[in-house]
């Protein structure tokens, strides 16, 4: 009997769960298919008929994770409220310290992938980590050069060490509460340190 789209949704949607959880339990690697299978409780070849492969189904679960992505406009896009291109980026990444204390869903799906070691197999996930990576690069370098034209970036900084050093701290300050028992408040302590280090990019000039 054909599977109507709803029970065949249905069944995606199993399977991710599964794969999720045994992934986030035992890790990527040493999770298999057929496991996955039991888990969900489907055969095997439901998971071929969805997924072509185990890489391919850990790519499924990167895209629900719904990383934080920029909208390139915003770089060329007024401030509103008098505020300088700074605060654009300390609004954006306090806001995504807030989504992310709050989402158990999305804590899960990036503990995975910090946890995962990249081999060949999974290369298709670490090139779209690649991209956004570049995607995030190559805004917060424009928007930092935006704050320069104005005047507001400090000298001691220029719009690639900043924007590498802001990299860093945010990754560092994700990856820490994540990996190590979410031992402090990310979203209030997070954003502390986020708006001390904008503080410091900050020009004394304007």
């Amino acid at each position: 009997m054909r599977r109507t789209k709803a029970e065949a949704a249905e069944t995606r949607c199993s399977i991710l769960a599964a794969a999720e959880k045994l992934f986030f339990e035992k890790g990527v690697a040493t999770s298999t298919l057929d496991e996955i299978a039991t888990a969900a409780g489907v055969t095997r070849g439901a998971i071929y008929w969805h997924f072509n492969s185990k890489s391919d189904l850990f790519l499924e679960l990167y895209n629900a994770a719904d990383l934080p992505r920029v909208n390139m406009a915003d770089v060329d896009a007024p401030c509103d409220d008098g505020r300088d291109p700074l605060s654009l980026v300390e609004k954006m990444a306090c806001d995504w310290l807030q989504v992310l204390a709050e989402d158990r869903h999305r804590q899960r799906l990036l503990s995975i992938l910090l946890r995962t070691n990249f081999t060949e197999e999974f290369q298709p996930v670490m090139d779209e980590l690649d991209k956004l990576d570049r995607e995030h690069t190559s805004y917060l370098e424009s928007i930092l050069e935006r704050a320069a034209n104005d005047n507001r970036l400090a000298a001691a900084w220029t719009p690639h060490s900043a924007s590498k050093t802001f990299k860093w701290l945010m990754k560092g300050i994700c990856w820490d509460w994540l990996l190590y028992g979410q031992k402090f408040d990310l979203s209030k302590d997070g954003s502390d340190k986020v708006r001390r280090l904008l503080a410091s990019f900050r020009s004394n000039t304007v």
